[in-house]
């Protein structure tokens, strides 16, 4: 990897990676899952030639790890060069075992402290980090990546949030590190176990936010700034079989910026007809992803199931040049509703819009494809009287905005479950 890889220029950049992949290419041919996969085709020597080979996808993955435990045939290193046993949170199906070698540790590391460094967090800051140790990489290896900026770090991991609050209050934390539905759960302890303490009281003043979609929408960034008195960043989006953590914003641009394109290739792809789709700005497309140095597991044309819009290509105001993009949604959390395609995160800002409302809810489908209408179940705040006015105003609103027809209900204050962790948002009850 490069010592300053998220400021390289495009051509050192296209330059470096073509060298890595010289290397990471000899690797990979050695891997039985990819010389099945590849029916006898090898690895181009150039990257601009890797559409040539299929892509890989999660479900082989799994079926890997079933026929050749614990690591699937695409380990491609000895078991003793395995330093780390990760595995991944499963929300998307069977978790996953994920080895890491000494080397791959220091990258993952290395590319997360970018991350962290590029939203803000520094020396001067004492940050908690509220993310799940078990096993899962958000636990450990973003701890790792938030001490690579030089900041002091408290490992506290989910569960008792009233321990978290005053943790916060009697240390002096100044910043968390946590997923961007889990303030809605430190507000409410607050309000029950600490009366007359506001969530601004606490003396926050940086979120580092990841591991749920929806920050990109700037009326949650703003219910959170004016709540919390402490500015929202999208400081972790990653892909936990890839790199858990290769994005992140910086203080000049709220989009996501690429940090891993020397150590990680990244790809386009039309999601239904797999094509090739060029990565520039106003295009839309499924990221798929090809790891330039990993020794254990290493991936290739790996689909990350993440939908994105690239946003722009030139480089940001704080010189990092990797491209700037949002996250639309993941394939298998979209709804189709007559036709269209439907993510969380463009109920979510429609939903933002309107004071009346928390901001939590939930998508829950009681029957099977095709649907007629989307069923939202959306929370109030405190004190608020679910009228038909308001009601028909948001599902006026979420008609306008997605096309689609959606058939609402307002809920009383606390109704849904706040969870510690990631937040599902489409509640599948079918069979």
């Amino acid at each position: 990897m490069h010592d300053k890889g998220e400021f390289l220029s495009r051509d050192a950049l296209a330059q470096h990676q073509q060298v890595a992949w010289k290397t990471q290419r000899k690797h990979v041919a050695a891997s039985p899952f990819f010389k099945t996969l590849w029916a006898g085709k090898c690895a181009p020597e150039n990257l601009c030639d890797l559409p040539e080979l299929p892509l890989c996808s999660k479900a082989e993955l799994r079926l890997s790890q079933a026929a050749h435990p614990p690591f699937g045939d695409y380990l491609n290193t000895w078991r003793n060069s395995v330093n780390r046993l990760h595995r991944t949170s499963g929300t998307t199906g069977q978790a996953m075992n994920l080895a890491l070698s000494p080397r791959d540790c220091e990258v993952t590391e290395v590319v997360a402290g970018r991350c962290q460094s590029a939203a803000g967090l520094g020396p001067e800051h004492t940050v908690v980090h509220c993310l799940n140790y078990q096993m899962w990489m958000g636990g450990l290896t973003d701890h790792m990546g938030l001490e690579r900026t030089g900041a002091m770090v408290i490992p506290f991991g989910t569960g008792n949030t009233e321990l978290l609050i005053r943790t916060i209050m009697e240390v002096g934390v100044t910043a968390i590190s946590c997923t961007p539905s889990y303030p809605a759960v430190i507000a409410r302890v607050l309000e029950k176990k600490f009366p007359g303490v506001a969530p601004r009281d606490l003396g926050l003043k940086l979120g580092l936010f990841g591991g749920e979609a929806g920050l990109d929408d700037m009326a949650l960034r703003d219910r959170i700034r004016n709540l919390w008195g402490l500015e929202p960043r999208n400081a972790n989006y990653g892909v936990s079989d890839v790199f858990c953590n290769f994005a992140a914003q910086c203080e000049h641009d709220t989009r996501l910026h690429f940090m891993a394109a020397d150590v990680l290739y990244p790809e386009l792809i039309n999601p239904e007809s797999d094509e090739p789709l060029p990565i520039e700005p106003g295009q839309t497309g499924e990221l798929v992803l090809t790891h330039l140095e990993r020794d254990c597991q290493p991936l290739v044309r790996f689909r990350s199931g993440d939908i994105i819009t690239i946003d722009a290509d030139d480089p940001c105001t704080c010189g990092r040049t990797g491209f700037r993009f949002r996250v639309v949604g993941r394939n298998d959390d979209m709804v189709v509703v007559r036709g269209l395609n439907l993510f969380p995160t463009m109920v979510a800002s429609v939903l933002a819009g309107f004071s009346e409302l928390t901001g939590d809810y939930r998508i829950k489908l009681a029957t099977p494809p095709p649907h007629d209408a989307l069923p939202v179940k959306a929370e109030l705040m405190p004190d608020t009287i679910a009228t038909p006015a308001l009601l028909n105003a948001i599902e006026t609103a979420l008609k306008v905005t997605l096309g689609a027809t959606a058939r609402v209900t307002l809920l009383e204050h606390g109704s849904l479950p706040l969870s510690e962790g990631k937040t599902t948002r489409v509640i599948r009850s079918y069979t």
